[in-house]
């Protein structure tokens, strides 16, 4: 059977049937055919205040919700706006899909004036996206949009955009019924790969586990085999929380330590586990480790990336650890009849190589070596951080920026747990992402609490999301650490014996900012005002912009 269908009804079809309930963006003069149709199919619409948050939205979205985040542009320069979201979401494998239209059909290759003109859409986006399509015909954007959501369920999830020529999108044409993406097949490792990597793990005397975002759905499976092989477990900023960071086995994210990259190092068996061991994460070159590295990866691309996997585990990280548990197990030595059952972290039977390891031991002397390294720097965001953890929900979920209070502070300092989640822009390292984020991982979980941190720098990139988050109405703590301007740079400009410039901005009263945009705002000069501050916060419906001042440069 066929229906006759406009573009947009064909995108907005798709989608809806592909199980999208929310989307992003800001209506334009060539897209009104997909804003359209998005009350008939049910799809609800938030309107932050520019592309760029639309998309930081979008991606935070997709992050705490397990479902692709979807954000509609215009042509031209919304699309350009969106560019840099849609590249902090390929850096951090974010599952985001960004519609827009394009240039007609027949749009000719030279230059005429038409409104948001511009050379190539699809060339610009490739840059920064896993693909960009264009389709040519109303029956084609089934199948683009199945493209997409493949990529999302099967392969690594990066970001994909799927243009529709502006005539296109207002033409009526035959369709056939809606195409939808197969489900995934989650792939097994090779067995013999897999016996290799539970044979080093059995035999290993100094294992460790590095995780990152792809462990994420894999939590259970990396904490049963952390406790069954007592190995200290360190992750990336993406993997925060995977494991527990309060687990007598958890460094936190510490891949950035020199006291952990030291210890790392001398390890004899590292499981890591969906992590590129990316220098964003690192900060420094991973130094090759002394023995077995084994990665277990969805991309096979990854395995021979930064530091070469001696045993590559292909696969979903769930389905890869659950077969290397039971592989693990099932060459470890029988009990006999009456033997305590042993305890995660403790020795093994005395047959058991586990029986001489034990490298959980280690952790307390590596977190404090960790913490010394970093005591004078990281002492102004300490207290703040541990007030705020005290006042907040366990699967509370915090959405971060490049800012110091975040990388320095937060990340390593603000303990978070499997139930929570911290939302950080890694590797791509865009500013003003924690707003906008905050706004998408509020859209998907209204229930939970959610919290803002940046920088008075950061902030300001993306300022104006807080009318976005007053018309959304749910309580919205924003806690913001001032200090002048772009405080990393200055200090980096010092550190090379410059005179600091263009580093210093002129103070704004951000709380004064907060209310004039119809939220509520409040400063904190100690932890204990900062926990009042974001309590009440809590239930205050709206945004409340929580300033502390830090000591401002002479």
């Amino acid at each position: 059977m066929t229906t006759a269908l406009t573009g947009g009804e064909a995108v907005v079809r798709a989608l809806a049937a592909h199980g999208v309930t929310d989307a992003f963006g800001i209506p334009g003069t060539h897209n009104l055919e997909l804003y359209r149709h998005l009350p008939v199919y049910g799809i609800r619409h938030v309107t932050p205040r520019h592309e760029q948050g639309a998309g930081y939205a979008a991606d935070a979205y997709a992050r705490v919700s397990g479902r692709p985040g979807v954000a509609l542009t215009t042509t031209g320069p919304a699309l350009l706006n969106i560019a840099a979201a849609v590249g902090q979401a390929y850096s951090d494998s974010v599952p985001l899909l960004v519609v827009s239209p394009g240039m007609p059909l027949r749009h000719p290759r030279q230059s005429t004036g038409l409104l948001h003109e511009m050379r190539s859409q699809t060339e610009a986006l490739r840059g920064v996206a896993a693909f960009s399509h264009r389709v040519s015909s109303v029956a084609e954007i089934d199948a683009a949009v199945a493209r997409a959501f493949t990529l999302f369920r099967t392969g690594r999830p990066r970001p994909a955009h799927l243009e529709v020529p502006l005539d296109l999108l207002e033409s009526v044409e035959p369709t056939g019924p809606v195409r939808l993406a197969p489900p995934a097949a989650p792939q097994a490792p090779e067995p013999a790969a897999l016996r290799q990597a539970a044979d080093a793990l059995r035999t290993s005397r100094r294992p460790a586990m590095v995780l990152g975002g792809g462990a994420r759905a894999a939590a259970g499976e990396c904490l049963a085999l952390a406790e069954a092989l007592g190995a200290p477990v360190v992750t990336t900023a993406n993997g925060k929380g995977v494991v527990d960071e309060r687990h007598p086995l958890s460094l936190g994210v510490a891949l950035h330590s020199p006291a952990v990259r030291k210890w790392l190092a001398e390890r004899d068996t590292i499981l890591a586990v969906g992590t590129e061991l990316a220098e964003s994460d690192t900060w420094t070159p991973l130094p090759p480790p002394a023995g077995t590295l084994i990665r277990v990866d969805l991309d096979p691309a990854q395995m021979y990336a930064g530091l070469p996997a001696d045993v590559p585990l292909t696969g979903d990280a769930t389905t890869v650890l659950r077969a290397l548990l039971a592989a693990y197990d099932a060459g470890a030595p029988q009990q006999t009849p009456g033997t305590a059952t042993r305890t995660p972290g403790e020795p093994g039977p005395t047959t058991d190589v586990s029986a001489e390891r034990r490298p959980a031991a280690d952790v307390p002397a590596v977190r404090a070596a960790r913490d010394d390294e970093t005591r004078t720097r990281d002492a102004r965001w300490v207290p703040y951080l541990r007030a705020l953890r005290e006042v907040l929900a366990e699967d509370a979920v915090f959405t971060s920026d490049s800012a110091q209070c975040c990388y320095y502070g937060a990340l390593p300092h603000l303990p978070v747990g499997p139930r929570g989640r911290y939302l950080h822009p890694t590797g791509f390292g865009t500013l003003g992402y924690a707003l906008p984020a905050a706004i998408g991982a509020k859209t998907a979980h209204p229930d939970r609490q959610v919290v803002a941190l940046s920088g008075d720098g950061g902030l300001q990139f993306s300022v104006q999301e807080l009318a976005t988050a007053v018309a959304l109405g749910a309580p919205l703590p924003v806690v913001v650490f001032d200090n002048g301007g772009y405080g990393e740079i200055r200090d980096e400009m010092e550190a090379r014996g410059d005179t600091p410039a263009a580093v210093g901005q002129p103070p704004v009263d951000l709380t004064a900012l907060a209310r004039a945009y119809g939220g509520d705002g409040a400063t904190a000069r100690t932890p204990a005002e900062l926990a009042r501050a974001v309590a009440r916060a809590l239930t205050t419906p709206g945004p409340t912009l929580v300033t502390v001042p830090e000591e401002l440069p002479r």
